[in-house]
């Protein structure tokens, strides 16, 4: 094994070749840029060095005896989820590019490696590394509500028995005029305690960083429970904005893109749209396997209508705030009314959620507003709840 002779503030690396001399020599270009380097000659050396070391990025060749680099990347990720590792080769192929992408590999590069090239993807993954390491460090202040250590573990196990316990209930949405009901929203449930409604679930899991694992599995919950729903009958499922950014949501083969035709994803917006790339292309995405968009709690939304003008979305949902005591309230009605018209305008459905009396439900109706949810026609249950008409 080979140690850097200067301690560096740039970041430790670890270099693992099996060609001795070609490993020297990348971390003699690196030491000479600032980082501290340590070289060894094969895989099982690798793991035994990191078994008792800390490093910022790891430097691996594929093709080595003994433990190849796809090998020892896997290792690494068992034990650490978050160190960078930089895979070099020289004979590329599709099988071994598609692993390291599922490993989780910072870098993939072709040998023979230009030294700026070197240092460059090493830079960035050090970057990166020390990037993660502040985020982590500043979830542990944070997390609940700026508490410490032990209360993040404390959420962190209330979050695993909530997912263990998770359930979806439905509630209908109706066509007041034609007594139908139209579609059902799933929404989540869990019998956690100490997470006892969908806001804590939400969130516990954007303090956890765990948005997208939650939201993967409220959507195969939806689908499985929705299987006996009858076919004419829409499924309305609530995406977190940051769910647009899984690729688990435009997969095909996904639970929810099979009944995709039938599905109306609703985008609540808990968090900005700055977080979401390319938006409009993702909404594109969304369409082409058969899903419509809805925009939910219109009027008291997080991004106001930045969302609603990238999205182009097919439903709107009137937030519960403008229906309350809307018989009673002129300008409501006024605003209603408009958005009610515009949207008609659009060619967009417009749904009045939250309505909790017949007053409300009538006032709506004279306005203009078809489609209605609310505890007043059902309050969400198993599948699938009666409506209550009058």
């Amino acid at each position: 094994m080979d140690s850097g002779v200067v301690a560096s503030s740039k970041g430790r690396i670890l270099i693992v070749d099996d060609e001795p001399e070609l490993g020297r020599s990348w971390g003699r270009h690196l030491t000479a840029a600032g980082f501290s380097v340590d070289v060894v000659f094969d895989g099982l050396e690798a793991q035994a060095f990191l078994a008792d070391n800390q490093v910022d990025a790891i430097v691996s060749d594929i093709a080595m005896p003994g433990l190849d680099g796809i090998s020892l990347l896997n290792h690494i990720r068992e034990h650490d989820l978050s160190v960078p590792v930089v895979l070099v080769t020289g004979t590329p192929s599709i099988e071994t590019a598609a692993r390291a992408v599922e490993l989780g590999a910072a870098r993939y590069l072709f040998k023979p490696v230009d030294p700026v090239e070197l240092l460059k993807n090493v830079a960035a993954a050090v970057r990166l590394r020390q990037l993660g390491m502040l985020k982590q460090e500043a979830l542990r202040l944070l997390a609940a509500g700026g508490q410490g250590i032990g209360e993040l573990a404390a959420l962190m196990s209330a979050f695993d028995r909530a997912l263990g316990s998770l359930w979806m209930a439905f509630q209908p949405i109706v066509s007041c005029r034609g007594r139908t009901v139209y579609a059902y929203e799933a929404l989540v449930r869990t019998k956690e305690p100490s997470l006892p409604h969908p806001g804590a679930l939400f969130d516990a899991a954007e303090r956890l960083g765990r948005v997208p694992e939650l939201g993967i599995i409220i959507r195969e919950a939806a689908a499985e429970a929705f299987a006996s729903a009858p076919d004419d009958i829409k499924l309305f499922v609530n995406l977190h904005m940051l769910d647009l950014n899984e690729l688990n949501l435009y997969l095909p083969t996904s639970a929810l893109a099979r009944i995709g035709r039938r599905v109306v994803l609703e985008i609540t917006e808990r968090s900005s749209v700055d977080e979401v790339k390319n938006l409009r292309a993702r909404a594109t995405a969304l369409r082409s396997l058969g899903f419509r968009l809805a925009i939910d709690d219109l009027g008291a939304g997080y991004a106001g209508l930045t969302s609603f003008a990238l999205l182009e979305p097919e439903v709107v949902k009137l937030d519960m705030s403008l229906v309350r005591d809307i018989h009673r309230e002129p300008v409501k009605q006024r605003i209603v009314r408009s958005m009610i018209s515009l949207c008609a305008e659009s060619g967009i459905l417009v749904i009045a959620e939250g309505i909790e009396t017949r007053e409300e439900r009538d006032e709506l109706l004279r306005l203009g507003c078809e489609y209605m949810q609310g505890y007043l026609f059902a309050r969400p249950a198993l599948p699938f709840p009666e409506v209550a008409w009058d």
